[in-house]
């Protein structure tokens, strides 16, 4: 049985190196039993960062799928090309910087069976969250949560967590009528899944907060918050089954 893991990445240069080898220990205990495919998706980076960790896989004997396109998209659309390259099942989904340890997984895959898509989520358990965020992020991330539960996904405390597992037919499906390239990506894939019935499980999971985020504040957040009010409109003809 195979497994895909998929990690977006965007001029990862500093970071990409403590990623492949993590994985790659993690994959050689061949985690549920299972053989692991490994996509990283290269969106549009410049710092020469997929021919890094190329290298690097080959000597950690990882077997490494990269996907690269240029010019840079957006996460989402870098975590689309990753789900829709893959062959696995399930599919987990996780951040270069593995805020969560890939070793929480187990915590999803006990959720798969009664329900098609697992998230972690840093909004259940406060004790998880080893490393916050600073306030100002913390206070956003808050009345984001509050807008996109009122617009778009309900009864979930953090759909912005990055490690999702979901089972692989679920993943691709989602996946391949998905639009958002940027980072409200969670928002739409958990709101076609409420829209078209799949059982979603919230689950707490350690995570740590990375300094070197990615996120703009300001600009990051008006673009998530346009997106999360499109996202409705967007889908509104979309059929309500897979």
């Amino acid at each position: 049985m195979t497994a895909s893991l998929v990690i977006p990445a965007y001029n990862e240069d500093r970071r990409i190196e403590h990623c492949v080898r993590e994985v790659a220990n993690w994959v050689r205990g061949r985690p549920g039993g299972l053989d692991w495919e490994v996509i990283l998706v290269d969106d549009g980076s410049t710092d020469g960062m997929a021919k890094k960790a190329a290298e690097l896989a080959l000597r950690e004997k990882l077997a490494l799928r990269v996907v690269s396109y240029s010019p840079n998209r957006g996460k989402g659309a870098a975590i689309r090309e990753g789900v829709l390259a893959s062959s696995g099942d399930p599919v987990l989904i996780s951040d270069t910087d593995l805020s969560t340890p890939l070793t929480e997984w187990t915590k999803l895959a006990d959720e798969l069976a009664a329900h098609p898509i697992a998230i972690g989520s840093r909004a259940l358990q406060d004790d998880l969250v080893r490393k916050k965020q600073a306030p100002h992020r913390i206070l956003l991330g808050k009345a984001g949560n509050g807008i996109i539960r009122l617009f778009a996904v309900r009864g979930i405390s953090d759909t912005q967590c990055g490690f999702k597992l979901f089972r692989g037919d679920a993943a691709r499906a989602l996946f391949r009528d998905a639009r958002v390239d940027r980072f409200a990506w969670d928002v739409e894939i958990l709101h076609l899944a409420q829209k078209r019935g799949l059982a979603i499980a919230e689950v707490p999971v350690l995570w740590f907060n990375s300094p070197e985020s990615k996120v703009r504040v300001v600009r990051d957040a008006l673009q998530t918050l346009w997106d999360v009010l499109r996202i409705r409109w967007m889908h509104r003809g979309d059929s309500d089954s897979l």
